[in-house]
């Protein structure tokens, strides 16, 4: 009897011994696909993609923005930061210097959605969100706002929202949650909710480490999101911005 307990000590001796050297091996696994982002700020694109991939890690430009401090066509922002520790493959977002504003914000106010689309795009602006409400005394599908204001300084976005007072018979919906589907699919879910489509943006293919339809024919285009997102008031007519994943 002694003696199957001392077998029975040695197997569990073994059994804690086993989990141990696996729980190490494991913590060595993981630290080994792990690598601490680099500073690409200042950097060109191209030598800022070359020191991410040293790391082993994906360049993901997804925005400009004005800086005073960072000339035009260099990282002004990364995400994550430096020094965080990533799993290799991970996408660091980058942001863009367009160098000192130089563009004036127009006055958009009391102009029709079509006309402000036009005066932004000639002066090398975006159109941002496009919010829609009923705003009492307010002239029907005429713009009452708009952010940032018009000759506005020290812009961080070459970018214009606007607000749109709504027509009393235009129709009022829910916008539908778009993400995860194919880009022909949300076209033509927002077509027939009688929306129109905005702009398509789109960005780098996801990482390895995130998830992906196996399915889909390669090259199909995947909404990652839409402007106005889901679950916010539209209305009939209003242009959907979308961001699809190549």
């Amino acid at each position: 009897m002694r003696g199957f307990f001392r077998w029975v000590l040695r197997v569990l001796v073994l059994i804690v011994v086993f989990m141990a050297s696996a729980l190490t091996a494991v913590r060595f696994a993981i630290h080994g696909r792990q690598t601490a982002v680099p500073r690409i700020i200042g950097m060109t694109p191209h030598d800022a993609e070359a020191a991410l991939a040293t790391k082993g890690l994906v360049y993901d430009q997804t925005d400009r923005f004005y800086s005073a401090e960072i000339p035009a066509g260099q990282v002004v922002s990364q995400v994550p930061l430096p020094g965080e520790q990533v799993r290799r493959g991970w996408r660091v977002r980058v942001a863009e210097s367009m160098g000192p504003q130089r563009v004036t914000i127009p006055d958009l106010t009391g102009d029709s959605e079509r006309s402000a689309e036009i005066n932004i795009k000639r002066r090398g602006l975006e159109m941002g969100t496009m919010a829609v409400a009923s705003i009492p005394d307010a002239s029907p599908d005429q713009i009452v706002a708009q952010s940032p204001p018009a000759n506005a300084l020290n812009v961080s976005a070459p970018r214009v929202s606007v607000l749109v007072a709504a027509s009393e018979e235009r129709k009022s919906y829910v916008m539908p949650d778009l993400r995860g589907r194919t880009e022909d699919d949300a076209v033509n879910e927002i077509v027939r909710a009688g929306l129109k489509v905005g702009s398509i943006s789109s960005q780098p293919p996801p990482s390895a480490d995130q998830n992906t339809p196996e399915t889909l024919p390669y090259g199909t285009r995947i909404v990652s999101k839409t402007v106005p997102g889901a679950g916010q008031r539209v209305w009939e007519g209003q242009a959907i911005n979308l961001e699809v994943t190549r």
